[in-house]
C-alpha cells in the first residue's frame, strides 16, 4: 500500500478537480450512496490527547480517517494534529493507498467552502473577508487563489504578526491581500475559519453577502452571532452532523426544521433568497471524494 506526504497529497488534490469530485460526493451522500456514522471521539487515558475516527462506504472504495490530537505537542516540536487517510477497494477490500490526514482534511474543508461559494455568492465577487490565520485560513486562501484570481482578500487575526505573514506570503500571487483592520471595506463574502468560542461577526445579513461559517465545529463554538443565523437561510453541507456539532446554529437555537441541506441546491440555477449563511462541519464523506480523486490521478 502506498503511503502519500503531505505534500504528495496535496499534489493530488488540486482545487477545481476537488470542488467537482466533492459535487458528486455531496449529491451521492444526499441520495444515501454514501454511508458513514458520525465521528468518534475518545479521549485518551490521561485527557492529554484526543483520537478521532471516522469512515465512510461508497459502492466503489471505502475509507477511514484517524487522527490523534494533541495540544501540548508545541512544547514537543510535534503537529497538534496528525493522522492518515485510508481508502480500500469497496469490491474485494484490498487497502489502496493512504494519505496524509491533515492535508486531507484542510484541503476537502476549503473546497466544500469552494462549492458553497459557487453555488450562493453574490454577483460580482471582488472582496472576501477571511476571519482566522491559521492552516485553514492558509488552505482557503490557495483555494481562492486557485478558482477566484484577482478578487481582494481582506484579512483578521488576533496576531498581527501572522496577518502581516499571510499578506507578505508570495504563496497567493493571484490574490490581492489586504489587512481589514487597516482600511474600510464592504465584504461581498465573509468566511470564518478559527476555533472561537465566541461570537467574531454578527453584522445585520444581507442578501448581497454570503457568510460561510467553517471553524466551529463543535457545540461550544462559536464564529458568526445569532443575528446573522436566525436572518438567513442557513445551509449545512452535512444535515446528519450539523445538529449535534454546528455551534453557530445551535448557540443561535435556529429552528432545524428551517436549515437546508447543500445537496438541495445542487441539482440546478435555483438559489435561497435573502441572506445565506452557509455552515461546513466536515464529514467522512467529503475524505471519501478526496480519496476518489486521488485514485483517479493515481491510476488504481
Amino acid at each position: 500500500m502506498k503511503t502519500l506526504t503531505a505534500a504528495e497529497t496535496r499534489k493530488l488534490l488540486p482545487f477545481p478537480d476537488l470542488v467537482e469530485t466533492l459535487r458528486s460526493a455531496v449529491r451521492d451522500y444526499h441520495n444515501g450512496q454514501i454511508s458513514c456514522p458520525e465521528r468518534m471521539v475518545v479521549p485518551t487515558i490521561d485527557r492529554t490527547g484526543t483520537v478521532m475516527s471516522m469512515i465512510a462506504c461508497a459502492p466503489d472504495i471505502l475509507t477511514t480517517k484517524l487522527l490523534t490530537l494533541y495540544n501540548g505537542n508545541t512544547a514537543r516540536d510535534l503537529p497538534a494534529i496528525q493522522g492518515q487517510v485510508t481508502c480500500m477497494d469497496a469490491i474485494d477490500g484490498r487497502f489502496l493507498f493512504s494519505l496524509n490526514g491533515v492535508a486531507t482534511t484542510e484541503r476537502r474543508t476549503a473546497a466544500i467552502s469552494m462549492l458553497g461559494l459557487e453555488r450562493f455568492r453574490p454577483a460580482g465577487l471582488k472582496t472576501v473577508l477571511l476571519i482566522g490565520t491559521g492552516v485553514q485560513a492558509k488552505a482557503h486562501l490557495e483555494a481562492l487563489n486557485a478558482l477566484y484570481p484577482g478578487i481582494t482578500v481582506y484579512i483578521r487575526g488576533r496576531s498581527a504578526e501572522r496577518v502581516i505573514a499571510l499578506i507578505e506570503s508570495p504563496a497567493y500571487r493571484a490574490l490581492q491581500l489586504r489587512n481589514a483592520d487597516r482600511e474600510y471595506f464592504d465584504p461581498d463574502v465573509v468566511i470564518t475559519v478559527t476555533s472561537s468560542q465566541s461570537t467574531l461577526y454578527d453584522e445585520p445579513p444581507v442578501s448581497t453577502r454570503l457568510i460561510i461559517g467553517v471553524g466551529a465545529y463543535r457545540p461550544e463554538m462559536i464564529e458568526i452571532g445569532p443575528t446573522i443565523v436566525n436572518g438567513s437561510t442557513c445551509i449545512v453541507d452535512d444535515p446528519i452532523g450539523a445538529p449535534s456539532e454546528a455551534g453557530d446554529i445551535i448557540q443561535a437555537r435556529k429552528d432545524w426544521r428551517e436549515v437546508k441541506p447543500l445537496a438541495a441546491y445542487l441539482s440546478g440555477s435555483e438559489k435561497p433568497e435573502g441572506p445565506v449563511f452557509f455552515k461546513s462541519v466536515g464529514c467522512a464523506a467529503w475524505d471519501l471524494a478526496a480519496c476518489r480523486l486521488a485514485r483517479r490521478t493515481l491510476g488504481l
